[in-house]
């Protein structure tokens, strides 16, 4: 039996099992997670990574990111800080957002490793195409929910698992660095258990907010 590296349930069943990895999902919070037995050492995760600073992948994260900072400012007004984490925004959208008077730090363990930007809060944060890379969420989720602010903004992009029964030709699950797979219960469980709001989950987008 694995335990959930989300909710540390030992309530989880093989889902499946290929040539390469076992998968296995939580029946308490949804999670789908490869065996760790699996996981990429660290070098070989940062030239699979790598692969993502192209500029076509660069233009997707911007896409992502300019539109829903102007979604929050008609929430919010004033001045923002932000923090893309996991990746690293190329420099002429940084200048955009910095040029409308906001503050936005980066985080990249591989590619932007400041220790810094992790030690204040921040009025929304960005998680592009990151969470399905956690090895262990739980880590990951606490260190998020600690660096936002009361009210503010957890915007999240990762394909939805809507389909259990089609996982295994689910060609997400083929990356080798994708280990964690969320349904939109899986956020569910996260709000209810946090000071969080699910304001949104369908496709590739969450949102949530932090209510306390």
């Amino acid at each position: 039996m694995r335990r959930c590296p989300l909710c540390h349930s030992t309530q989880t069943l093989l889902l499946l099992q290929d040539k390469k990895r076992c998968f296995y999902v939580c029946q308490t919070c949804g999670l789908t997670f490869a065996d760790a037995n699996s996981h990429l050492p660290p070098a070989a995760e940062k030239q699979r990574y790598g692969r993502s600073r192209i500029a076509a992948k660069q233009r997707q994260l911007s896409q992502f990111i300019l539109p829903l900072l102007t979604q929050i400012q008609l929430q919010q007004k004033g001045s923002l800080t932000g923090l893309n984490f996991g990746r690293v925004l190329d420099q002429t959208s940084l200048a955009t957002i910095e040029s409308a008077g906001h503050t936005f730090k980066q985080y990249d363990p591989f590619f932007a490793p400041d220790h810094e930007t992790l030690k204040q809060e921040y009025d929304f944060i960005c998680c592009y195409r990151v969470f399905e890379h956690f090895q262990h969420p739980s880590r990951e989720w606490s260190l998020l929910t600690r660096l936002l602010k009361s009210g503010g903004w957890l915007a999240i992009s990762t394909p939805l698992l809507i389909d259990l029964e089609g996982f295994a030709k689910w060609h997400y699950k083929n990356n080798l660095t994708h280990v964690s797979f969320y349904q939109r219960q899986t956020f569910e469980y996260l709000a209810s258990n946090s000071d969080f709001e699910l304001l949104f989950a369908a496709k590739d987008l969450v949102l949530m907010q932090k209510t306390s």
